[in-house]
């Protein structure tokens, strides 16, 4: 579930309003334990939601700083798609050496 909080600092162009709610709205999934909320804390939730993107929204755009050079969005979407690739080659490795039989222990 938390996989989908994405980094939103120092992006050009800067995070969007969407980027900053849907990372609000996984938080709050996740520290509730809440995929969808009844409709008794429905209101909680999205009231939770609101206020985790109206600080994220002040803390990335008005109160980070950086002299870093802004980040492309296209070259890091391609360096998660490299490491996902890189973790399943290595998952799929793991997988086939556990699958493997055993040989016979000399006696």
């Amino acid at each position: 579930m938390c996989r989908n909080i994405k980094l939103l600092f120092n992006f050009e162009p800067p995070a969007t309003e969407a980027e900053i709610r849907a990372s609000a709205l996984q938080y709050v999934r996740k520290v509730s334990g809440l995929q969808k909320p009844s409709a008794a804390n429905q209101a909680a939730c999205d009231r939770a939601v609101a206020e985790i993107a109206a600080i994220t929204r002040r803390l990335l755009l008005d109160e980070l700083e950086t002299r870093a050079t802004p980040r492309d969005r296209a070259v890091e979407r391609e360096r998660a798609k490299a490491r996902g690739q890189d973790r399943e080659v290595r998952l799929r490795a793991r997988i086939a050496a556990e699958s493997r039989p055993k040989a016979p222990s000399p006696s």
